[in-house]
């Protein structure tokens, strides 16, 4: 996606002498003539891809210990949901707290200012693409189970009750064990010579077998489903309930008491230091009041976990967290083209280069 690039006569490129970046909190009706941006609050997008498995009875299950030996055959249909993954990516949403606005003045030479769609603050004299959130995978379906009747032969489907179904369908099934057999041993008539044709003969008895089968062990479907959370943290916390994860009921409400709860953790890795505070300081910030804002995000930790398991963890600078601070307005002044790029999901800046104008 493309972002969108101002061309705006600014004041930090104005040809007199005295021209000066003018930066302020937007306030809405004050504010007439300028570039208002934001800058960015990181939040977090998870993609939790759960697995959904669900066992039907087979239609002759209670026969299956009779004709084929078959024990412990489910008699009832269940489901049970796992969580197979849970990947996750931060990006940058605006900040309301954090938007400000570059007035401009006529008579200036024209620079690029890029903005995201929602005005975050890419670029300034360069341009910038703006970084879509890569598409949500799509869930999978369960296969298809082939149809046992369209394997039985005219005198399975001429029985009458179910126990005469069954026993014909288990001959059917050791008649078949027996045509593999030989296939495979070479005993059978019309063993074919060629291991590819073999092959295909074997699959379709295989078929064959499967099908009939499901009457007495029944079917398995399994599918997967995907689910994506998004959240813009505003502190930090040990654990926090994100959702709850039934093994019945796949995702559920935080508050619902039958699933598990899965935590969120968000961790100060204190990489960015307090901003001192003191008279010098004061000073020396007063007299770049005058510029443009960035953030310098604090690197966070963050781990999605369970009572028994950790489904993804990692650092990653926020935003919210950390501080603001300013580009004096000294590097924008007519001597220089100062190039600034900026991280579209956090507001820190990525790349800065010089150049003197001609």
């Amino acid at each position: 996606m493309k972002a969108r690039h101002l061309l705006c006569g600014m004041v930090f490129l104005a040809m007199g002498a005295n021209a000066q970046t003018e930066v302020s909190t937007y306030q809405p009706g004050v504010t007439v003539e300028g570039v208002t941006y934001y800058l960015p609050q990181t939040a977090i997008r998870l993609i939790v891809t759960t697995q959904k498995t669900v066992y039907t009875p087979g239609e002759y299950r209670k026969y299956a210990n009779r004709y084929l030996h078959l024990t412990n055959i489910g008699s009832e249909t269940t489901t049970e949901w796992s969580i197979k993954n849970i990947e996750m990516t931060t990006y940058g949403t605006p900040d309301p707290n954090k938007i400000y606005s570059i007035k401009l003045e006529k008579r200036t030479i024209a620079p690029l200012v890029s903005l995201t769609t929602d005005g975050i603050l890419l670029s300034i004299n360069t341009e910038a693409t703006e970084t879509a959130l890569p598409p949500v995978p799509q869930g999978s379906e369960s296969s298809k189970h082939p149809n046992p009747r369209d394997f039985m032969n005219q005198e399975i489907l001429a029985a009458k009750s179910n126990a005469k179904i069954a026993e014909l369908v288990a001959e059917e099934i050791y008649d078949i064990r027996e045509s593999k057999s030989a296939l495979i041993k070479g005993e059978a008539d019309n063993t074919p010579k060629d291991g590819e044709q073999l092959q295909i003969m074997l699959n379709q008895l295989n078929l064959q077998e499967q099908a009939l089968a499901q009457l007495f062990k029944g079917t398995i479907d399994t599918c997967t489903e995907v689910f994506t959370i998004d959240i813009t943290p505003t502190e930090f916390t040990d654990k926090t309930i994100l959702f709850r994860f039934s093994k019945r009921l796949g995702v559920v409400d935080k508050d619902d008491l039958s699933g598990t709860p899965v935590y969120l953790s968000l961790k100060d890795m204190n990489v960015v230091p307090e901003p001192v505070v003191d008279e010098k300081t004061e000073k020396k910030k007063s007299k770049m009041e005058q510029g443009v804002y960035y953030n310098v995000p604090e690197r966070v930790g963050i781990s999605i976990f369970t009572p028994t398991e950790t489904y993804c963890k990692g650092e990653y600078p926020m935003g919210q967290f950390g501080n603001v601070e300013i580009l004096s307005n000294v590097l924008f002044d007519k001597k220089t083209t100062t190039k600034v790029t900026f991280h579209q999901d956090n507001g820190g800046i990525k790349q800065l280069t010089d150049e003197l104008a001609e």
